[in-house]
């Protein structure tokens, strides 16, 4: 019998408070830097957390735009797109390594995720900045987006990332969250999307095609209504199916 493992992600300290709930079934967790989210304190608690159950931290940089939680597209220029990700990087990592922390990945947040999954420009300068910092920090980018392309092109280490919550368009795409079918509201449909991108590297889009996705790592919404019982309900049906969690 083929063995398998998965990485199971969640994005944290956002200041929903459900840290401690869901640290303990998933592997890594994407941490806020403060510009759409969060601050030093609530950085500070959450690798507090996932130190206690052995989880991978990374940095979670998203726009500077607290008033749409980072999910509305801004026009950067060049220099201003990486003084954003790098200033989010390293005052992340200004709290982690004083408390013995290492950091293991950047996974961008909302809308400049998106941006730059879609944008072979932005992703260049998202990868050429973070391998200025740290040439072997693993970036968590949408699987067969051009933010993974980039990584592959620029030898940057990468984590292919597929979404447990969302929909997906026959491109590959995710379904965007302005339709009223991008989210998966029922836990057993959201278990059985992730069972098969594990298992035979396919997902299903909402026109009724199956889609090849390779996939390392499974994101969680930690902002999701869902979020708490779909991490312990992901956690128990791989066990039950012999797929080891681990980052």
């Amino acid at each position: 019998m083929k063995s398998f493992s998965i990485d199971i992600n969640c994005d944290m300290g956002e200041g929903v408070g459900n840290e401690a709930n869901i640290m303990p079934f998933i592997s890594s967790a994407n941490i806020s830097c403060g510009f759409h989210a969060g601050g030093p304190d609530t950085i500070k608690r959450t690798i507090e957390i996932a130190q206690k159950y052995n989880v991978a931290i990374g940095a979670h940089p998203g726009y500077d735009d607290r008033e749409n939680f980072g999910r509305l597209s801004q026009y950067l220029t060049v220099l201003e797109l990486a003084e954003l990700i790098a200033e989010q990087y390293y005052a992340f990592e200004k709290i982690a390594l004083p408390m013995g922390a290492k950091i293991h990945h950047v996974k961008l947040h909302g809308a400049l995720y998106n941006d730059c999954a879609k944008d072979i420009n932005l992703s260049k300068i998202f990868i050429q900045t973070i391998q200025a910092i740290d040439p072997l920090l693993f970036i968590y980018g949408l699987s067969g987006s051009c933010t993974i392309q980039q990584a592959i092109l620029l030898g940057q280490p990468f984590y292919r990332e597929a979404f447990a919550d969302r929909t997906y368009q026959n491109n590959g795409q995710l379904t965007p969250r302005y339709l009223d079918n991008a989210m998966i509201e029922n836990a057993d449909d959201a278990s059985a999307q992730v069972l098969r991108l594990i298992q035979e590297n396919k997902v299903a889009s909402i026109q009724g095609d199956d889609i090849d996705l390779l996939v390392d790592t499974i994101c969680i919404h930690g902002d999701g209504v869902h979020a708490i019982e779909y991490a312990e309900r992901f956690y128990n049906d791989l066990k039950e199916n012999n797929i080891e969690i681990k980052y």
